[in-house]
């Protein structure tokens, strides 16, 4: 069964193969979250909210604890775990290694089911979704 490589970043994910452990990646596979490529004012068209203190009449902004931004990151997360979750069920992948930006990796921890977390023989955490595959192998073990 080959090793999977994932290489993800908050707007897209490429997921690779090695037949061998010495063998090239080989990609299969391309998500794309369109969302994490916009800034946060191309999400929102509102202003953000304002309350007016009772006592003092003074008005002051709301500030949501999380972005539309982190919102759709957190999402895409879910949406990778879930996909590598059925990939596993199906007896698919057996050993996979994380390579993600380094806050998006941390969405991904977050998501992941424990059996998934079982499979995962090693992350970097490293943004190189943009780099070819022999760029993306030199960042890996030797032997996958």
């Amino acid at each position: 069964m080959p090793t999977w490589v994932l290489v993800a970043d908050n707007s897209r994910a490429r997921l690779f193969s090695a037949e061998k452990p010495a063998s090239p990646l080989i990609e299969f596979r391309d998500l794309t979250s369109p969302e994490g490529r916009l800034h946060e004012g191309d999400l929102v068209t509102d202003k953000r909210g304002r309350d007016q203190n009772p006592a003092s009449g003074t008005l002051h902004g709301l500030d949501p604890s999380t972005t539309r931004k982190q919102d759709a990151a957190e999402r895409f997360a879910q949406q990778i775990c879930e996909e590598l979750d059925v990939a596993r069920a199906r007896a698919e992948l057996s050993k996979l290694y994380v390579v993600a930006a380094p806050a998006f990796l941390g969405l991904l921890r977050r998501n992941q089911s424990n059996a998934l977390r079982q499979t995962i023989a090693g992350e970097i955490d490293k943004n190189l979704t943009t780099q070819d595959p022999t760029t993306i192998r030199k960042h890996l073990p030797d032997y996958l």
